[in-house]
Formats: C-alpha cells, sequence, structure tokens
C-alpha cells in the first residue's frame, strides 16, 4: 500500500505558483536524440507539459520549465523570454533570477519518489527524475515520457552537446545510474495508479510500457 499524496492536497496551499494537475496528465520533454523527431505539436492544448532545460525551444508554450542545472539557467540568463512557471533546486539561479521557484532536494543520493512535502523531491541524479517526482506532486495521474533515451548511442542530446560555462555531458555511467533511479520507483508509481508511457522506443528505459505520443492521447481520451 503506498503513502498518501500530501503534496498534491497541500501544494496550493503552500505556493502561489503551484499547479493542481490533480486527476489529469502531463508530458515530460527531455533532451534524447528522439526528441528532435516527437510530434510535440500533437502536445499543445491537449496536456499539460513539462520542459526539461533546453527543450522549451521546442515547446516554448510549455506550462513548465524545470531544470536542476544552475549553470544551464546562468547561460541562459534566467529564460527571460518564457512567461511560464520556473522551477529549479539549485540556489544560486534561484537568488540572482527571482522569477525562478526554488523546491528542495535534500538527499542527492535519494531514488525514491517523495510526496510529503509539497517541493521536496527526490533527486535520481537527473532533470528527468525530479521533474517526473513533481508531477507526481502535481497530482497526475497519467504522464507521457518524450526524449528519455538514456543511451549515448545517437548522441548525447538532440541539440547536440552541452557548450556552456560550466555545463556537462553525461557518461554511460551517468546514464546507468539514472536508469537504476527509473527501476526503483516503477513499481510504486504503477501502485498509485499513474501510468507512466515511454515514447522513445530505442530508450534503455525499459521499466514502462511504449507507446507513440498520438496512441497515448488518444487512449487516454485527450
Amino acid at each position: 500500500m503506498v503513502n498518501a499524496n500530501k503534496a498534491a492536497e497541500l501544494g496550493q496551499s503552500r505556493f502561489k505558483w503551484w499547479k493542481d494537475w490533480r486527476g489529469e496528465c502531463v508530458a515530460i520533454i527531455a533532451s534524447g536524440p528522439s526528441t528532435k523527431g516527437a510530434k510535440l505539436d500533437l502536445l499543445r492544448d491537449r496536456i499539460h507539459v513539462i520542459a526539461i532545460k533546453e527543450n522549451v525551444n521546442l515547446c516554448p508554450w510549455a506550462d513548465v520549465v524545470y531544470g536542476c542545472d544552475e549553470a544551464w539557467w546562468i547561460h541562459r540568463r534566467g529564460l527571460p523570454e518564457y512567461k511560464g512557471v520556473k522551477i529549479s533546486y539549485a540556489a544560486r539561479a534561484c537568488s540572482t533570477f527571482r522569477d525562478i521557484h526554488k523546491i528542495e532536494i535534500r538527499d542527492p543520493r535519494c531514488d525514491r519518489l517523495l510526496v510529503d512535502e509539497p517541493g521536496a523531491i527526490g533527486s535520481g541524479a537527473n532533470s528527468g527524475f525530479q521533474a517526473l517526482n513533481l508531477a507526481v506532486q502535481f497530482g497526475v495521474n497519467g504522464v507521457i515520457l518524450v526524449g528519455y533515451d538514456m543511451h549515448r548511442r545517437n548522441g548525447e542530446h538532440w541539440y547536440g552537446r552541452n557548450m556552456g560555462y560550466g555545463m556537462n555531458n553525461p557518461s554511460e555511467d551517468n546514464f546507468q545510474r539514472w536508469v537504476r533511479g527509473f527501476d526503483a520507483i516503477a513499481g510504486e508509481l504503477k501502485g498509485r495508479g499513474i501510468d507512466v508511457v515511454n515514447t522513445s522506443p530505442s530508450s534503455a528505459l525499459k521499466c514502462f510500457r511504449f507507446s507513440g505520443i498520438e496512441q497515448t492521447l488518444d487512449a487516454w481520451g485527450l
């Protein structure tokens, strides 16, 4: 039996920016090579969208941009052109750009879904895990994962390598670590009745079912 989602219940009373998506669905856009060919326009006005960092370039209409990397926010000067909700746990980025809302990762080794306190999430050592935990705290019951490829066979990201000052590129060890983190929470997500769909057929992430964006939206009646 899974614990109640207190974060979903209390979020709006704690934070003005909080997204109450209880009973709704979201797509999370990550940076794997498969993202470039994904039909992201199908998501617009049909489902909530969280864009991870640079992926906002492909869907500037996303509801939320999430990024754990301080260097990326500094490199993009706080993303001034974006008018949606910006979220990070990077203290310097949030203090430098006051419109970035700060959340907490108290243990960088934590590969668990945290749902007891709004804005306190598990790490999984990557933004994709953290964005998924955040979506769970928003109360969603369906998640479409885009660009969660988790391998280097086709390049680090759909846009190439990160080149900004202080920005890193993942190694094969990073990908293996990330996959273990998602494997650790797949059972709990299912137990919570959250349908997670991976739309990247070549993904190294095998713990969620595979389907296309259009097929999933149709199946969910969206």
